[in-house]
């Protein structure tokens, strides 16, 4: 508890507090609160434990002004519902503030590069330290590569400027692996439902799809397109599911898978037993879903930390080229997908 003043008023709990609480010197909370590597895990969390128990703020402005830095990092993310983007999000985070900074998010409500452009300018007037693009870059312009080459930028959907760093998952691999399961089931082809095509995830999903049918001799259906949505899923497997040659189905999204198997369900289409569904992201509902979701799972967690590690060390050595770094996704094998009837 906070003491108390002359006035009778709750003083804001103080660094020394931390530390009693913490069990640990002030200069200890101190190194955790900088981002100092010198510190045990166990103690950086305890600290950390104690930071929000307390209710503890730094005084970023003075520290900003006293050492030149600001000790936040900024996001541009695309203002929507879906899950992936949150869980990256979170992921960042929570990544940032375990390292000492603090997080600035920039929305843009459009791919245009006029609203990232204005995104990434907001942040440099803040003056973050670095940029996490969380959005797709599919095309550049001199504006976007002046701010990235003033403020070090890592992107994390595989897109990335002449001064960017990339972090991403492999997505062509994440169709492979939902393919080849299909495949190895029996099926003579797969299906696709595809995210929508400004997205590079969703290109790169495609191009694996493809690549793996072909690899296989199999024929290659024309691929449908949604837009993320399980609405969109819904109305694509409508379609899909009066098609009577159709037995398994890669959709680029869980969300879209969900709507994908609703329609199934209504035109008395049986999943798995008449049409497998192959999802991509393991959100939380996936399991929880009837049958439950056989997906791609992708480490969103692993994605978030290792964008702010990776971000950090372009802050401290910004003269240090940037190297793509690729995380590779993993098939999670549910009650959706079954061997093919004959």
């Amino acid at each position: 508890m906070a003491k108390q003043s002359g006035g009778g008023s709750a003083r804001p709990p103080g660094m020394a507090d931390v530390a009693r609480a913490a069990g640990v010197s002030a200069q200890t909370v101190s190194r955790v609160l900088s981002g100092h590597p010198n510190v045990q895990e166990k103690t950086r969390a305890r600290v950390l434990e104690a930071v929000d128990r307390l209710g503890y703020r730094r005084n970023n402005a003075a520290r900003a002004l006293s050492s030149g830095r600001s000790r936040t990092i900024g996001v541009v993310t695309l203002q929507t519902n879906f899950y992936s983007r949150a869980a990256v999000t979170s992921g960042i985070e929570y990544a940032a503030r375990a390292a000492g900074y603090t997080v600035s998010t920039a929305t843009t409500t459009s791919l245009d590069t006029s609203a990232i452009e204005g995104a990434l300018s907001r942040l440099a007037d803040q003056a973050v330290e670095g940029v996490i693009l969380s959005v797709p870059l599919i095309h550049t312009s001199p504006r976007i590569e002046q701010l990235t080459r003033a403020v070090p930028t890592l992107t994390i959907d595989g897109s990335r400027t002449a001064a960017t760093e990339v972090v991403a998952v492999d997505q062509s691999l994440t169709a492979r692996l939902a393919t080849r399961h299909l495949l190895d089931l029996g099926h003579d082809t797969v299906w696709h439902i595809a995210g929508p095509r400004e997205w590079l995830d969703a290109a790169s999903r495609e191009e694996g799809w493809r690549a793996t049918l072909r690899e296989a001799g199999r024929a290659v259906p024309p691929p449908m397109e949604g837009d993320w949505s399980p609405a969109s899923g819904y109305r694509c497997g409508l379609v899909l599911g009066r098609v009577p040659d159709v037995t398994a189905v890669f959709v680029a999204s869980d969300e879209m898978a969900f709507g994908v198997i609703r329609a199934l369900h209504e035109l008395g289409r049986r999943v798995p037993e008449d049409i497998s569904v192959v999802g991509v992201d393991d959100i939380e509902l996936a399991e929880y879903c009837s049958p439950s979701l056989t997906t791609v799972a992708q480490p969103f967690a692993e994605m978030g930390s290792l964008a702010v590690t990776h971000l950090l060390r372009h802050i401290e050595d910004p003269g240090t080229a940037p190297e793509p770094v690729s995380v590779e996704p993993r098939l999670v094998v549910r009650a959706s997908t079954a061997r093919a009837a004959r």
